[in-house]
């Protein structure tokens, strides 16, 4: 193991030399065998080099490793899962505290309450507390760290039953930028548990968290395939905004890709690629995914009782796609905007564009606006464009696309959602956090990160 690493800034280089004595996990460096394989995020454009990569195995070690890039000055990133959309998760010659090793789960059955540590990933938490016949919502995607989506909120399949993520916090061990353990809640350092349930990785390195579980009685979800047309479109989310709690959608009208249970003059039309997901009664569950399976024939019908960790499909750690996206909140899809999702995804040859929509609502719009630092409780809509682009030449015509569709989509209606942001300025950070939200924000990051040690993130600089 080498500590003369060119990454590392020469001042640095002795104490990191040193992590290994002092780390119980693992300290990875740029000569070893796995760091190529370790230092490697989900995303495919983000192509970083770390002077370290720690694999913490407890919260002393993420401590440790904090006082030294305090005292060193080595930008410092924290990883989950590594699905940051701005490569948030890595750092060019820094050190990145890699939470993957910390994978306990405790959960209390009788208690309805889970302490998992955030190197854990949805697909690993759901399928757990599913076998004790509960459930805690997180994202769409089952190789997503804990970390991070809670951080930012949690949009997900039970959304609308039972709200976001953070809406079933209960508490959280996390370590300051002093280097201090705390764990926290509603009654022990109130205004730091108000700002992680949705300020994101401002404030600290989150270890363990408590979540509170849902008796999962039933569960019918599954993939819908339908054509897409400005009729079915629009007739889906009006579908979606009327349905009962219980269920929440996902539509991604998209070009189809080659999927095996679909006929071949399918591949490439553009359809709606849609996630039905019911908690509850199965014959209710039935019912409520009726008016979506009578908008059109469905070119394929996988919605079926199941369990509901299924609605993961399994981890493809090659998937590394190069994407432009762009997030925004708008109150409708009627037919004239469902025509233009149409018109402009028929104009492009990207080999993936898609808009995904999801219907917010239900239990996500019961929490007070100023309960959490998610700010958008009143949102109808949630929506995202998205193009795959084929290396540098080819991302500006991609970006114009998109930047043109999301103009013709927008409604005026502000806000972004903070885990779906790219490296975009702080103009889109403050439309996350919107006003009196930032301001709360900028005054507890002042408190607990004044020197900004916690700024790879979508950065709250303290006030």
């Amino acid at each position: 193991m080498t500590t003369d690493s060119p990454a590392a800034d020469k001042h640095a280089r002795l104490p990191i030399a040193r992590l290994p004595s002092q780390i119980s996990g693992r300290v990875i460096l740029p000569d070893d065998l796995e760091y190529e394989s370790a230092r490697v995020v989900m995303r495919g454009d983000v192509d970083r080099r770390p002077a370290a990569i720690v694999r913490v195995a407890n919260a002393g070690d993420v401590a440790r490793v904090i006082v030294l890039a305090r005292e060193t000055g080595l930008e410092l990133a924290v990883r989950s899962g590594g699905h940051s959309a701005a490569g948030h998760s890595t750092t060019d010659a820094g050190i990145v505290i890699d939470l993957r090793d910390m994978k306990a789960l405790d959960i209390d059955r009788a208690g309805r309450t889970a302490w998992a540590e955030t190197g854990l990933t949805a697909a690993e938490v759901t399928s757990a507390v599913w076998a004790q016949g509960m459930a805690i919502g997180f994202g769409d995607t089952g190789s997503v760290g804990i970390g991070g989506i809670t951080l930012g909120g949690g949009v997900g399949y039970l959304a609308r039953k039972h709200g976001l993520t953070i809406d079933n916090l209960l508490a959280a061990e996390l370590v300051t930028a002093d280097g201090e353990p705390l764990t926290v809640d509603e009654a022990s350092h109130p205004d730091l548990f108000w700002a992680i349930r949705g300020g994101g990785g401002n404030f600290g390195v989150a270890t363990r968290f408590k979540y509170r579980l849902h008796e999962m009685n039933g569960f019918v979800g599954g993939m819908l395939v339908l054509p897409a047309t400005a009729d079915t479109i629009a007739g889906f989310m009006q579908a979606a905004d009327k349905a009962p709690d219980e269920l929440s959608t996902i539509a991604n009208v998209m070009n189809c890709p080659p999927m095996p249970f679909l006929p071949e003059e399918v591949h490439g039309q553009i359809v709606i690629l849609a996630m039905l997901a019911h908690t509850g009664d199965v014959a209710a569950g039935e019912r409520a995914i009726a008016p979506f399976r009578n908008l059109a024939p469905p070119l394929a019908d996988l919605v079926k009782p199941m369990p509901y960790p299924e609605m993961y499909p399994p981890d493809d750690e090659s998937y590394r796609p190069t994407a432009f996206d762009h997030t925004l909140f708008v109150d409708s899809v009627d037919r004239s905007r469902a025509q233009t999702i149409v018109d402009h995804l028929d104009s492009s040859d990207a080999s993936l564009r898609a808009v995904q929509l999801r219907a917010l609502g239900g239990a996500v719009a019961r929490v007070p606006v100023d309960a959490t630092a998610f700010a958008h409780r009143e949102r109808r809509i949630m929506a995202v464009v998205v193009s795959f682009y084929e290396g540098p030449d080819d991302l500006p015509r991609r970006r114009a696309w998109v930047e043109g569709l999301v103009a013709a989509l927008d409604q005026g209606v502000p806000g972004a959602y903070v885990n779906f942001l790219r490296d975009e300025g702080e103009e889109r950070i403050r439309a996350a956090y919107p006003g009196a939200t930032w301001d709360r924000l900028a005054g507890i990051k002042t408190r607990y990160d004044p020197t900004n040690l916690f700024r790879l993130n979508q950065n709250v600089r303290p006030a």
